[in-house]
């Protein structure tokens, strides 16, 4: 599942639909016997109007822990799905779960691993532990995808790539960054100077809970400023080369340098 992806061509990220039928429908006209003589709906009472609050309230107070079950469900059913065509099925939280695998291994705090190497001094090999003791830095952006879904204020948290880099002590040679993930099969690349960039992160957290398996997690690249698709789901290596090499989605006719709304063909507002 990396990322959410797009839905024409061949996809790099999720995406939402409005219901089949939008259009406005005339008001159910009251039954005769719910009318009172004149002509007028029949008052209502104060036990039906308590009720009706009550339920609403009830309501209310339900959604959240709904939404995440629905989430749950759907990613839970998307890591077990080969054909990717739960990847189709819309959730409240505006995102889809879909990967380019058919499965994807987990990692938790004991197994996972993030390698930084290339042309760098410092090879360096970071555990969940490790990565959650450097300093975090946290930002709000709206998320966009290339094939038009927007989820706006989506809260990210994680490590600035800048600080691993500078800890590697990048070589003068150096030009690029390529990102590798997990599920053997998903890839990304950035220019060295997009890379430094504050609003590019290591994420460990994602809508102020730590990353799921479904988002990508236990970390993933958060990149704010470009389409989703830039940021790669299941990190797992960071290796620093001296030209860009396209990823994943690149190979397949998207955009190196996929800002968002001056790139693929889209004018979507910007989200830096």
């Amino acid at each position: 599942m990396n990322p959410e992806r797009p839905e024409a061509r061949d996809h790099p990220d999720d995406r939402e639909r409005p219901a089949a039928d939008d259009r406005e429908r005339p008001a159910a006209r009251t039954p005769p016997d719910e009318e009172t003589p004149d002509g007028r709906g029949r008052p209502v009472g104060r036990r039906v109007l308590l009720g009706t609050l009550g339920l609403g309230a009830l309501g209310v107070a339900a959604a959240p822990v709904l939404q995440r079950g629905l989430e749950s469900f759907l990613a839970g059913a998307s890591d077990k799905d080969p054909t990717g065509l739960t990847g189709l099925l819309p959730n409240g939280g505006g995102f889809r779960y879909y990967s380019v695998t058919s499965s994807v291994p987990r990692k938790n705090a004991g197994t996972y691993r993030l390698t930084v190497d290339g042309l760098v001094d410092r090879p360096a090999s970071y555990t969940l532990a490790d990565l959650s003791a450097l300093p975090q830095t946290r930002m709000v952006r709206d998320v966009q995808c290339v094939t038009g879904w927007r989820v706006p204020r989506t809260p990210f948290e994680g490590v600035r790539l800048s600080r691993l880099l500078d800890a590697a002590g990048v070589r003068a040679t150096a030009g690029a960054v390529h990102f590798t993930c997990f599920d053997g099969a998903y890839s990304e690349s950035l220019t060295l100077a997009q890379a430094r960039r504050a609003d590019v992160l290591v994420a460990l957290r994602m809508q102020d809970e730590d990353l799921g398996h479904a988002h990508g997690g236990p970390v993933r690249l958060y990149v704010a400023p470009m389409y989703f698709y830039k940021s790669a789901k299941w990190l797992s290596g960071i290796t620093v080369t001296e030209d860009v090499e396209p990823g994943y989605w690149e190979q397949r006719g998207y955009d190196i340098d996929a800002w968002v709304g001056r790139s693929n063909g889209r004018d979507d507002e910007p989200t830096d």
